[in-house]
């Protein structure tokens, strides 16, 4: 299961004005990602342990009443853990889920290797080690743990591995961010195939993010078009940030629907020419013409020339080039450097490069710069040579 491209967010804050919706919390399991869970429960226990426990360790009535009616993400996804269950009986598996680091390891890429050769199909030639270590492993997003809203939490960049009986089984590749679980990407081992371990995976990660106190999952980019995408908007509530108004649209059916339809989505974009049309019949096209002089078009050769600098291709949500020189320092963007940290005016060439010269660092960092915004380009930093 693919998640999200270590960038901007799907279903967190992008804009310092624009907060995402408050939906902390409001996620629903649909019946079918309740039954995948059960279903992986009820094979790590086993049958003759959840009878014999049932026996020795008894709810009340009130528990098993509650249990039977509410489904419970947290205790749900931790039903089965070796570190929760009551003992004796012994379970049938032994399941162990933990919060490591994203460093390289045999274990990792052994795991790694299967995935993409047995589930993605991709050809042995084209899977490596370096392959691995450089999508998967030691991202430049630092560890550490820092308090927000009074509560400790991880930020960085983890490795959420399953193991059962000892041997690793699935990994979730994720970036904790302060208010957000971003899925980066999620691979499982062929033996775990028949239970549905995509949808497993991402629910371990929304219990996660409620557990800890961070207030939403992210499942990465969502590509309406791409089948291997559709399974993201199987996870309800989401939402979608709209690219002119940086409002969040719920996706719903209406929003999926349009999505098919059309090549380009903007709810505030349409809202606006209904709003014209309903006030001035005769200014329909020309107030779309207006709209339309700063949106990305495919018809704009310009916009396919990869010799066009991003901030020059009119797209929505780019900063132009204009406002990247007023809005981003552009000779403070923070670096590292084969572990050493240092700014980019520190570099030799720098005051001689181009903010157009895509070939230049000025140039390169300026792209990645109007891409991500203000508020991202003045945190960020971004590494070179590991």
């Amino acid at each position: 299961m693919d998640g999200g491209a270590r960038g901007v967010f799907f279903t967190s804050q992008t804009k310092e004005t624009h907060a995402a919706p408050n939906t902390q919390f409001s996620f629903r399991a649909s019946k079918d990602q309740r039954q995948a869970l059960n279903r992986f429960n009820k094979h790590i226990l086993g049958e003759k342990y959840s009878k014999e426990a049932a026996r020795l360790y008894p709810l009340s009535r009130d528990k098993a009443k509650k249990r039977n009616t509410d489904f419970d993400l947290v205790q749900r996804v931790h039903e089965s853990e070796s570190s929760e269950l009551k003992t004796p009986p012994e379970p049938e598996h032994a399941l162990r889920v933990t919060l490591e680091a994203d460093d390289f390891t045999e274990e990792k890429y052994v795991l790694f290797e299967n995935y993409q050769r047995l589930v993605h199909h991709e050809p042995p030639g084209r899977i490596s080690k370096s392959g691995f270590k450089n999508f998967l492993c030691s991202s430049p997003l630092p560890r550490s743990e820092t308090s927000f809203d009074g509560k400790e939490r991880k930020v960085g960049s983890y490795h959420q591995c399953y193991r059962i009986d000892g041997k690793l089984i699935a990994i979730g590749v994720l970036d904790l961010l302060p208010q957000c679980v971003s899925a980066v990407y999620f691979m499982y081992h062929e033996s775990v195939n028949e239970f549905s371990f995509g949808k497993i995976g991402a629910l371990r990660e929304v219990a996660l993010a409620k557990e800890q106190g961070y207030k939403w999952w992210y499942a990465g980019f969502y590509i309406h078009n791409c089948i291997k995408m559709r399974y993201k908007a199987d996870y309800s509530p989401q939402y979608m940030l709209d690219p002119e108004s940086y409002d969040w649209n719920l996706l719903d059916n209406g929003l999926k629907n349009k999505l098919s339809d059309k090549k380009y989505v903007s709810l505030s974009r349409e809202k606006t020419i209904g709003e014209v049309s309903t006030d001035a019949p005769g200014d329909e096209m020309e107030t779309e013409k207006k709209i339309d002089d700063g949106l990305y078009s495919d018809d704009d050769p310009s916009s396919l020339d990869p010799d066009t600098p991003l901030f020059s291709r009119k797209m929505p949500g780019i900063l132009t080039k204009e406002q990247l020189l007023t809005e981003v320092d552009l000779d403070h963007v923070k670096l590292r450097l084969r572990g050493q940290e240092a700014h980019t005016c520190d570099l030799v060439s720098w005051d001689d490069g181009d903010v157009e010269d895509l070939a230049s660092m000025k140039g390169i960092i300026g792209e990645l710069a109007s891409a991500v915004g203000p508020r991202v380009a003045q945190d960020m930093v971004v590494s070179f040579g590991g």
